[in-house]
This record gives C-alpha cells, sequence and structure tokens, in this order.
C-alpha cells in the first residue's frame, strides 16, 4: 500500500478530535460523523491546540493540510477512506452497531481501528463480517502529540491489517506498538490503572491529596519515566551490577503490605467529592484552555529534548521529521520561476532560539542562511547523491545585516537571489523575511566547489554549472539588493 490519503473518524470527542488532528496536519483528508451539534466546535478548537503545538515542535513544514469534512452518517464518512477510527463511547454494543455501518459502506480494504482504551478486538469484530481487518488503535491523549498507539488485533484480524496499520500510523509519527495478545486495557492503561487505584486510597485515607500525588509523580519518578520507562530505571536504581542487583535489594519489599494492588477504594459520593474539590484547588487558577496549553507546551520542550537527543519518543520524532524531509517533493527545476529570487526555507523560530533580549539570537540567523545556501545547493543539482559521489559546495565568506527582530513562535521564511554563479563559484544573496512580510535580514555568501577527497576547489558537474548558469542569467535582470557589498557599520 501506499501512503494513505483519506480518512475517517466516527466521534469527535477528545481521542477523536486529537485523531482528526494529527491526519489532517499530516495531509490526510478527513471524514467525520459526530452526532453532536458541537463537534465541529470542538474539533477545531483542538486543531488550533495541534497547529500551535507543531509550529513549535517542527523545524519542517508539515504537508499541505488536509480537507476536513463532517458528513451526515457513519457510512457517508466512511466510504471512501483507507482507514476508518471508531471513537465513540466505550460501550460495546455500540461500538459494534458502528461497525455495521461501517461495513455497510467502506472500501473493501480499509482498515477499521477502534481507540477503545480496553475492550477486547475479539469481542468488537464478533458480528463483523469482515472481521479481518479490524484492530484496536489505542492511542494517548493528547493524541496529536504523544506518538504512541498500541496495537491490538483480535482473533480474526489478519496480518496484513496489522504490518498496514503499523505502516499507517508510522508514517504520521506515531510508535505503534504491537500487543501480541489480547487482555482488557492492554499494556499502558493496567499500568496507569495500578497507580490510579493506589491514588484514590491515599486519598481516601487522607494520607496524600491530589496535588501532593501529582507532585511526587512530576517533581520524581515521572521526569524518569518518560525516558526510560520503569524497567530501565529500576536497572540504573541497580548500579554496575544492574537489574538482578535491584531485584535482589528491593524485591522482598514486594511481599510488604505496602498496597492495595487488587482493592479498590469504594466510590462513594464522598470520595468523589473530596477528589474532585481538591483537583479544583489545584488547578482551579487555570482554565482548560491554558492547562492543555502548558501541557503542549511542556510535552513539545521535552520531546524536542528527546529528538536532539536521539531517545525514546524523541527517536520517533526525529524518524518522523526525516521523513518530512525526504518526503519532500522539490519543485521540477524547469518549471521554477527564475524571474525573482527562489524560495528556500521556511520555518517557525523555537524557543531554543531566544536570546537574553527575547528575540532571535544572532547565531540563528546564520542558521537561517545556511539552511538557505543548503536547499540552494540542492536546487541546481547538489544533493546527498551528488554530495557523496561527487563533492559540495563550501562557504568561504559571510556577512549579515540585522534588519528586524523576530519573536518565538513567529514564522519566517527566505528567499535567494544568485549574484554571480560560474566555474567553481556561487555568490549567493539572502533575504529573510518574517510572515508578515517585514526584511528581518540579509546574508551575502561565497561558496566554492569543493572535491571532498580532495578537500581541494573544483570544477561542479556539468548538470551543476548549467543550472547555476541559467540561475545567474535570469538573476541578473534583478534590481541588485540593497546591500550588497556593503562592509560592516557602512549603513551607521
Amino acid at each position: 500500500m501506499t501512503r494513505i490519503k483519506s480518512a475517517a473518524v466516527i466521534g469527535a470527542g477528545v481521542i477523536g478530535s486529537g485523531w482528526i488532528a494529527r491526519l489532517l496536519l499530516n495531509g490526510i483528508d478527513v471524514d467525520v460523523f459526530d452526532p453532536s451539534d458541537e463537534a465541529p466546535q470542538n474539533v477545531n478548537k483542538v486543531i488550533e491546540n495541534a497547529e500551535r503545538a507543531y509550529k513549535k515542535l517542527l523545524t519542517l513544514d508539515l504537508p499541505k493540510r488536509g480537507s476536513l469534512v463532517f458528513k451526515n452518517s457513519v457510512a457517508e464518512a466512511s466510504k471512501s477512506a483507507d482507514i476508518i477510527i471508531e471513537a465513540v463511547p466505550e460501550r460495546l454494543s455500540a461500538k459494534q452497531a458502528v461497525y455495521k455501518e461501517i461495513e455497510h459502506s467502506a472500501k473493501s480494504n480499509a482498515i477499521i481501528a477502534s481507540s477503545t482504551s480496553g475492550i477486547l478486538p475479539t469481542e468488537l469484530q464478533a458480528e463483523m463480517s469482515s472481521p479481518d481487518r479490524l484492530i484496536v488503535a489505542h492511542p494517548f491523549n493528547p493524541v496529536y502529540l504523544l506518538p504512541l498507539v498500541e496495537l491490538v488485533g483480535g482473533s480474526k484480524t489478519s496480518n496484513e491489517s496489522i504490518e498496514n496499520a503499523k505502516r499507517i500510523f508510522t508514517e504520521i509519527g506515531m510508535f505503534p506498538l504491537h500487543v501480541k495478545k489480547e487482555i482488557p486495557a492492554f499494556i499502558a492503561d493496567r499500568l496507569l490503572e495500578s497507580v490510579w487505584r493506589e491514588a484514590l486510597w491515599l486519598v481516601n485515607d487522607d494520607i496524600a491529596t491530589t496535588e501532593e500525588i501529582d507532585d511526587a509523580i512530576r517533581y520524581g519518578f515521572g521526569l524518569r519515566w518518560a525516558q526510560m520507562g520503569l524497567f530501565e530505571t529500576f536497572r540504573l536504581a541497580g548500579g554496575e551490577a544492574g537489574m538482578r542487583h535491584f531485584i535482589s535489594q528491593f524485591g522482598p519489599c514486594l511481599e510488604w503490605p505496602w498496597t492495595h494492588l487488587m482493592d479498590v477504594p469504594e466510590l462513594t459520593d464522598e470520595l468523589i467529592d473530596k477528589v474532585a474539590s481538591q483537583s479544583d484547588r489545584q488547578s482551579g487558577l487555570f482554565s482548560i484552555k491554558e492547562l492543555e496549553q502548558k501541557r503542549d507546551d511542556n510535552l513539545v520542550d521535552f520531546l524536542k529534548t528527546l529528538k536532539d537527543n536521539r531517545w525514546g519518543a524523541g527517536n520517533t520524532l526525529k524518524e518522523f521529521e526525516d521523513s518530512l524531509s525526504k518526503s519532500k517533493v522539490r519543485e521540477d527545476f524547469s518549471k521554477l520561476d527564475l524571474t525573482k529570487p527562489l524560495l528556500t526555507f521556511k520555518t517557525n523560530i523555537p524557543k531554543h532560539w531566544a536570546d537574553y533580549n527575547g528575540h532571535m539570537t544572532e547565531s540563528r540567523y546564520l542558521e537561517c542562511f545556511s539552511e538557505a545556501s543548503t536547499e540552494m545547493m540542492a536546487i541546481v543539482g547538489v544533493d546527498e547523491e551528488y554530495i557523496s559521489t561527487i563533492g559540495s559546495y563550501f562557504t568561504v565568506e559571510t556577512h549579515i545585516r540585522h534588519l528586524d527582530e523576530v519573536l518565538i513562535g513567529e514564522g519566517v521564511y527566505a528567499t535567494t537571489q544568485v549574484i554571480h554563479g560560474t566555474g567553481k563559484k556561487l555568490h549567493l544573496f539572502h533575504y529573510l523575511y518574517h510572515d508578515d512580510g517585514r526584511l528581518l535580514a540579509t546574508a551575502e555568501h561565497m561558496l566554492i566547489h569543493v572535491n571532498l577527497e580532495t578537500r581541494g576547489a573544483s570544477t561542479p558537474s556539468d548538470l551543476v554549472i548549467n543550472r547555476v548558469e541559467r540561475i545567474d542569467e535570469a538573476h541578473q535582470q534583478l534590481k541588485k539588493p540593497e546591500g550588497l557589498a556593503r562592509a560592516v557599520g557602512d549603513k551607521y
């Protein structure tokens, strides 16, 4: 199968809306059915949050946003989709009724994925005419940011459906975890449930408040778990002797009556009121929207740190960014408009690019222009394959003018004009613009073509020379840039 182009989401609650946002921002058209009149408004709020987060998270552009259409029935929403994601309430009968409507209209090869957090897929597919294509795809909120999706097949789910689901979710930046044996609540929620049970006992017995429990997690082991999980964390706790030492040292405490384990406190009105009132006091200073955005901001920064270290969920993010880069369709050279500077760079300014003045630090301007030069090289034919076999361009001189400031989260783009291109030399002039049209900075670069084996100047290939000269010829008709060949301080 090739990359999917269309999807359907049945149910637009918190999870369904998260699915819609992730799919749309990956360039996939999404048809939606939800009987609620408020569904479109709620979905748009989640999409807004997702776009806000992705602008901070990614340095590369996502594909062009897919179309979003609300349909009048399950069958209508499902009929053209490559994958249909069911995200209706956790009632077996309701889900089975939805599958009947889906099967009535869906394409024969469409995957049907349930977002259930605990119902067994064998139970879900029991009344289906084509049970082989149903799979549980259990995500985590917010779906547009957290990469984990638990994939669980039922007794009649085909291996082909599982493999196709793995591919689909990987392509949209997720980490598909194949749970190979059916078990209620799968893996993650079973772990969460055990912590949830014990937390309820701590509140019920007046040992801790909701805030104290959350503090114990977020200031302590939660930070470790986010990067290493449970077992790897405990392995480190065993020191050089590893897990065996940890178990021998701490294993006996498992027999101590520390936890309630399978016991569940009775959810009396009193306990519910206690949990709810404590939670309101803990978080009541912030609206739900404010809490969602703070959650997303923290997740973005944490994921970016993990990405830089190629670790855990950050590795999934890095692989997703790499796939975006590889899938970028560069316009055919013959179709480029050479009558104006060429678009060579686009990004949103991440938080860690800020300096002590609160705007983008000067070194990042050079990074933007460096990326613009790299794209210009690719346009003329100096791509990864060329660099690995023939040579590359080295920058030998740079002059940057800083004209206006840009703040964190704002969008910028660069265009490039060829001042002179002949033989081994490539003289470029970059313009960096704010999305609102303001000119933020310019950079003048002199590049020399280099043979990477000899590390000396060399003549480019005929293809590269031809393209450079064609752009050069066209750009000679353009107005010479203000600031060209200006020495430092000339303006002042």
